[in-house]
C-alpha cells in the first residue's frame, strides 16, 4: 500500500479549507500546502490538521501546480484544491484504490456547485480529472490559468466512482471577477505566442460558445443558472479575443 501526499495550492481560502482538509484526512499520509502568502487563517487551519505548510511566490498556475507537487514526500499524489472536497463516494474508492493500487493514475469526475446549486450539464459535468497519480508518471501541461496532468504515454490509468465536489462560485459578481482576472492572463499569454485575434473571432467565437454549451450541452436543463453559466462563457470567450486584439493595437502604435 503507498503512502499518499494529498498536494493543495492555496491563498486566502479559510472559508474552503477546513471542509477540504476534512475530506482528505483518512487518506492523507502527508499534507501538503504551497501557499502565496495568504493573509487570512489560511495557515491556521492547515496547521491544525498537520499539514506541512509552506509559502511560495506564484508565478502561474502551472508553475505553482508543478512545485506543490514536487515538494511532496511520497511519489503517489492527490491533486486537490482548497475550493474542493471529496464526496463520500470519491472517498471510499480513492482508500481501496490506496489498498490495492494497480494504475498508474486514477480520474473521476468533478462537479461543480454555481451560487450554490450544483452544475450538471453545460459542459461543467463530468468534467473528469487525473487528480490521483504516481508522479514520475506524469507532467503537468495546460496554459496557465489552467493547468492540466497528462499521463505518460504507456501509463495506465482507471476511474473511480464519486465526485469531487467543487464549490467554485458563491456569487454571479464572484465568477466576473474571475473572468475578468482569468482572460488577462489567457490574452498575455496568446500574445506572447504571437497569437492574434480578428474581429471574426470577436463577433463569432462568443455566438458559437454558447450555442455549444447552452444547446448542444444541455446547459437550458440547469435552468437559470445553465443560462448565466453559459453567457458567462461566451463573455469570457468574446473579451479574451477582445483584450488580445487591444495588445496587438497597443504595440504597434
Amino acid at each position: 500500500m503507498p503512502e499518499i501526499s494529498v498536494a493543495i495550492m492555496a491563498l486566502n481560502e479559510e472559508q474552503n479549507m477546513e471542509r477540504c482538509l476534512q475530506s482528505v484526512k483518512d487518506i492523507a499520509d502527508e499534507i501538503v500546502v504551497v501557499d502565496s502568502f495568504s493573509t487570512d487563517r489560511t495557515e491556521e487551519i492547515c496547521r491544525k490538521f498537520g499539514a506541512k505548510f509552506i509559502q511560495h511566490p506564484f508565478y502561474g498556475y502551472i508553475e505553482q501546480r508543478q512545485y506543490t507537487i514536487e515538494n511532496a514526500s511520497y511519489d503517489h499524489i492527490l491533486v486537490i484544491d482548497a475550493d474542493e472536497a471529496l464526496s463520500e463516494e470519491l472517498r471510499i474508492s480513492i482508500l481501496s484504490a490506496k489498498n490495492n493500487w494497480e494504475h498508474d493514475g486514477y480520474n473521476f469526475n468533478r462537479l461543480n456547485s454555481y451560487c450554490g446549486t450544483w452544475i450538471k450539464h453545460s459542459g461543467w459535468y463530468p468534467d473528469r480529472k487525473i487528480r490521483l497519480f504516481d508522479r514520475r508518471k506524469v507532467s503537468v501541461q495546460g496554459r496557465n490559468p489552467h493547468d492540466t496532468i497528462v499521463m505518460n504515454s504507456r501509463a495506465r490509468t482507471k476511474h473511480l466512482k464519486g465526485d469531487l465536489l467543487h464549490y467554485t462560485y458563491l456569487s454571479v459578481d464572484g465568477h466576473i471577477h474571475q473572468i475578468n482576472r482569468f482572460t488577462e492572463i489567457q490574452a498575455r499569454g496568446n500574445f506572447e505566442r504571437g497569437k492574434k485575434a480578428s474581429c471574426i473571432s470577436i463577433l463569432f467565437s462568443p455566438l458559437y460558445k454558447f450555442i455549444r454549451h447552452y444547446i448542444f450541452h444541455l446547459g437550458f436543463l440547469d435552468g437559470y443558472y445553465g443560462f448565466l453559466i453559459c453567457r458567462n462563457m461566451a463573455y469570457s470567450t468574446f473579451l479574451k479575443h477582445a483584450k488580445l486584439k487591444a495588445l496587438w493595437k497597443k504595440a504597434n502604435h
